[in-house]
């Protein structure tokens, strides 16, 4: 399997880019492709794209998806948003202390955790930590679709998703991150739709099996000097 690669750049101030893949902030990413599909999936085969900055404070990034069949019916925290339209990025800041799955609906409503083991049992993962109020309300989500979408779309529809991580969210879990810049993290980015009358699984790094919870199939992420 070849080791994909990405590396965030750094953006000055607080201030979070827009909703608009073409903002001029974000033109400072580079764009990844998810292009590797599960073949368990229909003949749909939406193109997603993503991007990544950093500033001092957190991690921004951007999903822009070219889809049809989209669907939205899970608007609170927690719930499973992977049956709808979802896209996800899991990442793993330390090697020793689990990763972290978000996973957002295009209408914003987000699931995340702390995953410390994956493995599938009747009840879902083995160990994981549910993000506490106060941490996971943190995390800024935007998207361009309303909340709910039903009856699905099935027409083409380009929609995109902003989120931005705080690096405190991660510490509360992992312990102090120290200066990001330099610093090498794993990661992987997913577009599915389970739920959906043509569902689809596709990533960025691939996955040996129909399973996202695969962190030794992740990506590097590395933050620019």
């Amino acid at each position: 399997m070849n080791l994909v690669n990405y590396g965030i750049r750094s953006i000055n101030g607080d201030g979070c880019p827009d909703i608009h893949w073409d903002n001029p902030i974000w033109q400072k990413a580079e764009s990844l492709e998810l292009a590797n599909f599960r073949p368990e999936g229909s003949s749909h085969r939406p193109r997603t794209r993503a991007k990544l900055l950093h500033s001092e404070t957190g991690i921004h990034g951007i999903f822009c998806v070219e889809d049809r069949y989209v669907r939205s019916t899970r608007t609170e925290y927690m719930e499973p948003v992977y049956r709808d339209s979802c896209v996800e990025f899991f990442v793993q800041p330390k090697r020793d202390q689990g990763y972290f799955n978000f996973e957002f609906n295009c209408g914003g409503a987000m699931l995340a955790t702390q995953v410390l083991d994956p493995e599938r049992t009747p009840d879902g993962i083995r160990k994981k930590r549910i993000f506490p109020e106060g941490i996971w309300n943190t995390v800024e989500i935007q998207s361009s679709m309303p909340k709910t979408v039903l009856p699905e779309i099935t027409d083409p529809v380009t929609w995109s998703l902003r989120f931005f991580i705080p690096f405190r969210v991660f510490e509360f879990f992992v312990g102090p991150l120290g200066p990001v810049s330099g610093q090498e993290w794993r990661a992987n980015f997913y577009k599915c739709a389970e739920e959906s009358s043509h569902p689809h699984w596709v990533s960025w790094s691939p996955v040996d099996e129909l399973n996202f919870h695969r962190p030794q199939c992740f990506g590097n992420l590395q933050f620019v000097k």
